[in-house]
């Protein structure tokens, strides 16, 4: 059995919410399979963002931005992400991780000080996550991976289906903006827009806007999150 490691799962639990517990579920299914020990600990983003320095962050090996936005601290959310992305530390995010993961790219490396995200900041003048045309809560739909890709090594092939359950997502007319410091959109749905992105030059730095959690099973555990545990266990 590989090494133990601390995942920190980035997001305010909720028990009664389907997406946590099938987070936690996921994680378990995906362990089992590879013979991993991976400990998992919720970090309620405000806990983050009352931090002064990176002394919370620093126990973790990877990290999961986890469903449930709008977040009880945004800057918490995204000063974890920001963490990952910078420490090189495997990261996933997930439905609400997506988006955010967007925005910390977009402020961060991109320089866009002021993008924001609609359903916090509905009259935002730079609203870099907006709202989907149509809604994708409770919808299963089929996005096309891109060749020369993690997502496309991890799948073996060119079309997936995967479940969504979200309302949010990238603004269209930033869809030329986030690819030019090395963010790379993997995935996209029927209409070209983006639906996974990952980092290049990084470990593992990839965000869905579905949740693939939702679809794993302790008989088949999802290959997103095995390939994402797999990593943070080497």
């Amino acid at each position: 059995m590989g090494r133990a490691f601390e995942l920190g799962i980035i997001g305010d639990y909720n028990p009664d919410l389907q997406s946590h517990a099938a987070t936690n579920e996921a994680i378990e299914h995906s362990a089992v399979a590879l013979s991993i020990r991976a400990h998992p600990t919720w970090l309620p983003t405000q806990s983050i963002e009352d931090e002064h320095d990176d002394s919370l962050l620093r126990r973790f090996d990877a990290f999961w931005c986890a469903p449930g936005s709008p977040y009880k601290s945004m800057g918490g959310a995204l000063k974890a992400i920001q963490y990952a992305r910078e420490h090189d530390l495997p990261f996933l995010g997930t439905c609400g991780g997506f988006q955010h993961t967007l925005l910390e790219y977009a402020r961060n490396v991109l320089g866009i000080i002021d993008a924001d995200h609609e359903e916090l900041s509905p009259n935002s003048n730079n609203l870099f996550i907006s709202k989907l045309s149509c809604s994708l809560v409770g919808k299963t739909g089929t996005i096309k991976l891109l060749p020369n890709t993690l997502a496309y090594e991890v799948y073996k092939k060119k079309f997936i289906k995967e479940q969504f359950r979200c309302n949010y997502g990238l603004n269209p007319s930033y869809m030329d903006e986030i690819d030019k410091k090395g963010l790379v959109i993997s995935g996209l749905g029927p209409e070209g827009e983006p639906r996974i992105i990952e980092l290049r030059d990084h470990r593992f730095f990839v965000a869905t806007l579905f949740l693939p959690q939702l679809s794993s099973s302790i008989s088949r555990p999802h290959p997103l999150i095995n390939k994402y545990l797999q990593t943070a266990s080497a």
